[in-house]
């Protein structure tokens, strides 16, 4: 007697191929699905190798499943365009609420699957997600856009391992022995260097503009505004300038970067759109992480129609909109919405 079907994404590395062996352990029903997403030359071939060895290893399934129209249009676009626009955006959220668990949470009602498992780092109880015991490889930021109606089918067996014990286990096994020393992949999976090398493949992205200060006044150059996320001070040219100078906004239509001194990066307060949260909520405190690697903070957050003000009781710093702000109580994710 199985504890159930369980649908694992595996990508070909050690992190899901020990998921999935971790859920088999456990007494699941495990099949695998390897997701293409984007048209990257030879990564697929490669990738899809290594998870069908490992279904061979453990006697299952690993279906072949194409998603690169779907990723195209729902994540990659979005990524393209959201730079057009003078913003910063966050493809791995979009994914994961649109591909990771949204397509592949689809795909798994196909083969009887009652579950979905991932070689994320997090933990979920099927009501919540929480972080991951590996604050080192927490992961929890990037599902807080996940629809709440699909953390019922959601198993993540590595939320209570450290990323040494995960390789450890993976080198024990001789036929895995390389995905245990492999390189990880810590990048935007369609980005091979540069987010701006993707941006150059669809428009002209080296046209010259002006640098201005917070009053609008012209203080200099740049080499295109798509060149420019905010907080960052290299990359542009600020006439007389004795203290460095950041990113503080964009401005497309313009194609001017706005700049100033360190503590005009400083926001106490902002807006997010697009809110999605676990339970219902309309006016709460709680801590707030701006960015992935960046330390959550305590704030009061109130929704009104279709937005939320978000009033921070210490300062961050590179507030960029696009971004995305995940809710915290502790290490319970309440949710998320769109910097906006």
């Amino acid at each position: 007697m199985t504890k159930g079907k369980v649908l694992v994404g595996m990508s070909g590395g050690v992190d899901s191929t020990v998921a999935a062996i971790l859920l088999q352990k456990e007494g699941y029903e495990v099949e695998g699905v390897y997701m293409k997403l984007h048209h990257k030359p030879g990564y697929h071939e490669e990738n899809y190798s290594k998870a069908e060895r490992v279904g061979k290893y453990l006697g299952i399934k690993v279906h072949f499943y194409d998603l690169s129209e779907a990723f195209n249009r729902d994540v990659y676009d979005y990524f393209v365009e959201s730079y057009k626009e003078g913003l910063t955006p966050n493809p791995c959220v979009i994914c994961n609420r649109t591909i990771k668990f949204g397509k592949m949470v689809e795909f798994a009602d196909t083969v009887g699957a009652d579950y979905v498992s991932t070689g994320h780092y997090l933990k979920c109880d099927g009501k919540f997600i929480y972080a991951a015991d590996d604050q080192n490889k927490d992961q929890s930021y990037f599902l807080c856009e996940v629809k709440k109606e699909v953390l019922p089918r959601l198993l993540f067996p590595l939320g209570t391992w450290v990323k040494e014990d995960v390789k450890a286990l993976a080198s024990e096994i001789e036929i895995l022995q390389d995905l245990a020393s492999q390189k990880e992949s810590t990048e935007i999976c369609f980005v091979e260097n540069s987010y701006d090398e993707i941006l150059a493949k669809h428009m002209d992205i080296d046209i010259p503009g002006e640098t201005v200060d917070t009053e609008g006044n012209v203080v200099g150059t740049h080499k295109g505004y798509m060149h420019y996320t905010i907080g960052k001070r290299r990359g542009f040219f600020v006439n007389g300038a004795h203290d460095p100078h950041f990113v503080l906004a964009i401005k497309p239509e313009e194609n001017q970067i706005v700049v100033g001194t360190k503590e005009k990066l400083e926001v106490d307060a902002f807006e997010v759109k697009q809110i999605n949260l676990f339970e219902e909520l309309t006016a709460f405190e709680c801590e707030v992480k701006v960015r992935y690697r960046t330390k959550a903070v305590p704030c009061y957050v109130k929704i009104e129609g279709e937005k939320a003000s978000v009033t921070l009781k210490e300062p961050v710093y590179g507030l960029a909109k696009g971004q995305i702000a995940a809710f915290y109580d502790a290490d319970r994710l309440l949710g998320g919405g769109v910097i906006c």
